[in-house]
């Protein structure tokens, strides 16, 4: 998809372990201080009474004093107030996003709008599994239900995946498109040793960084090069058999069928 809107960026402020705050949210202090209730600033915001309360909680659970102070009124109303400290804070945080607008709308233009577009999606990307590696389309190869579409993640380490015919046309895949490859750390199965015969599409070559055993499964960190990692879940005894130790060369086996491809 292309978008010719500029870059934006959602922020969120946290102090110690409390919770996390968007600068979203500062909405909230805007309006009680137009409108003097809370009741009126969710109406406003599309909240509800309980959640506009939350809001207030921890935005005044994030700084040294109140930024909101309130009369209990319950739902019909009581009077609430922007503090002194609400007023500075709230004038702090428009400038910010004004700075911070004017930062990305440079980057944006500095790197013609459409890699910097990919390099925030690829940031703000959320996914369940476990492996998500970006790499640039090097090789398609059509077929008449289904075709292999081949990534190159680093120098030297690609990673194939086969997909219908209907969506490598409907994700627009052709060579030097950047993907996103998306695998499930269960899908990743490792074996060690040389001159493997297996019917697993890719083997990518791996040293172990990390291993964590649990009660039943044990995760496995794998550097494959170029700064990339994959991990792989496996049983705990089969750890214990491969004697799977940080600094071991091993071989990631995924088939090509289990490997899904993401675009913007």
């Amino acid at each position: 998809m292309n978008d010719a809107s500029p870059l934006t960026a959602a922020l969120t402020f946290q102090r110690g372990a409390l919770p996390r705050v968007a600068l979203a949210r500062m909405a909230m202090v805007e309006a009680v201080g137009e409108l003097g209730s809370i009741s009126a600033a969710a109406k406003r915001l599309g909240l509800s009474y309980k959640g506009a309360w939350d809001v207030v909680q921890a935005l005044n659970n994030l700084f040294d004093t109140p930024l909101i102070e309130a009369a209990p009124g319950g739902r019909a109303g009581g009077a609430a107030v922007v503090t002194a400290r609400g007023r500075a804070v709230v004038t702090a945080f428009r400038r910010v996003r004004q700075e911070l607008d004017a930062a990305l709308a440079k980057l944006d233009a500095e790197l013609n709008g459409a890699p910097a577009t990919d390099l925030f999606w690829s940031l703000g990307m959320r996914t369940s599994a476990r492996n998500a590696l970006r790499g640039v389309v090097s090789h398609v190869t059509p077929g008449a239900v289904n075709g292999e579409v081949t990534l190159t993640l680093a120098d030297g380490v690609e990673i194939t995946a086969i997909l219908t015919r209907r969506s490598i046309e409907d994700l627009d895949l052709t060579v030097g498109k950047p993907a996103i490859a998306l695998i499930k750390a269960g899908f990743v199965i490792l074996a060690k040793g040389e001159n493997l015969r297996t019917s697993a599409r890719n083997q990518i070559a791996g040293i172990v960084a990390h291993r964590e055993d649990g009660a039943v499964s044990s995760e496995i960190s794998l550097e494959i090069g170029g700064g990339k990692t994959l991990i792989s879940t496996i049983t705990l005894e089969s750890a214990q058999a491969l004697e799977l130790a940080p600094g071991d060369a091993v071989t990631a086996l995924v088939k090509a069928p289990h490997v899904i491809l993401a675009v913007e």
